[in-house]
């Protein structure tokens, strides 16, 4: 049975966070150890857009999390953590997460893309040029690189896109070239 179809049978075929019932996607909860259902949720257009882009959030559609937030699957767990925590300078955001209780792995693959820290402790990659890459974003790389435990070499102008970050170290992101997912130190590439 695929991902979608055994999200659709769990959630009732609407979004796990705010209910909707259109335009409905598999969305993985980053970051992954073995993906599949328990790693990912069944959410609407309107949810993954705001979770991708934090400036595209509207503080009312989350109200929405009051309820999601009790949900028994992990991945919905982690998701509300994730977006209460970015919101919670707007006061009720603050009171859902005081009410609301992850265990110590669930809470620390909810804290694993740093949501929740404050500002100053967050670890911001940059490429060669400064400026802040986040995850999701496309680079192009600026000069050939030669990739650890292979011959391959990935070459110059070399777009890689749907970048992943690494939460330990602001100096690494991680992305396909010629198929093969691989680890990217940020000054050899410039956003596109």
């Amino acid at each position: 049975m695929s991902i979608e179809r055994e999200l659709n049978k769990r959630s009732g075929s609407k979004c796990e966070l705010c209910a909707a019932t259109e335009n409905l996607k598999v969305y993985q909860v980053l970051p992954t150890q073995k993906g599949g259902i328990d790693e990912s949720i069944l959410a609407c257009s309107t949810c993954i857009d705001q979770i991708e882009n934090p400036d595209h959030v509207d503080l009312n559609h989350w109200r929405c999390l009051n309820d999601s937030m009790w949900n028994e699957n992990t991945a919905v767990q982690v998701v509300a953590w994730r977006m209460l925590s970015r919101n919670r300078a707007a006061g009720w955001p603050q009171e859902l997460l005081d009410m609301m209780y992850l265990d110590e792995d669930t809470l620390a693959w909810a804290q694993a893309t740093g949501e929740g820290e404050e500002d100053e402790n967050k670890i911001i990659h940059r490429d060669s040029n400064g400026v802040i890459l986040e995850h999701g974003d496309s680079v192009v790389l600026i000069k050939d690189l030669k990739v650890k435990g292979s011959s391959m070499v990935a070459k110059q102008g070399t777009a890689v896109r749907n970048i992943r970050l690494d939460h330990e170290n602001a100096e690494y992101i991680e992305g396909k070239v010629d198929g093969q997912q691989i680890v990217i130190i940020t000054q050899y590439v410039k956003k596109i």
